[in-house]
């Protein structure tokens, strides 16, 4: 299961469950998408499409809703344990 954390202007934030336990986000828009480190610091990881005026716009709401978006991975990764 991927939980949506948000979704902006088209974007849509989201976690893959299955992945490594480091703190990361996917940002998917139409055929494009990205994953961001939350931790230590936000930084992108990878790009597959975005233009710098997308991730621009990303990093944006990612600042704004980092610590949101950490709190929320860690309540879900801790779930998906506990199955």
């Amino acid at each position: 299961m991927s939980p949506k954390f948000k979704e902006y202007n088209g974007f849509v934030f989201k976690i893959f469950s299955n992945e490594e336990d480091r703190k990361h986000i996917h940002v998917i828009k139409a055929e494009k998408d990205a994953k961001y480190w939350l931790e230590p610091n936000v930084e992108i990881a990878e790009n597959n499409g975005f233009n710098s005026h997308e991730l621009k716009q990303i990093e944006k709401v990612l600042q704004e809703y980092a610590e949101e978006f950490k709190e929320r991975y860690a309540a879900h990764i801790s779930k998906r344990i506990d199955d």
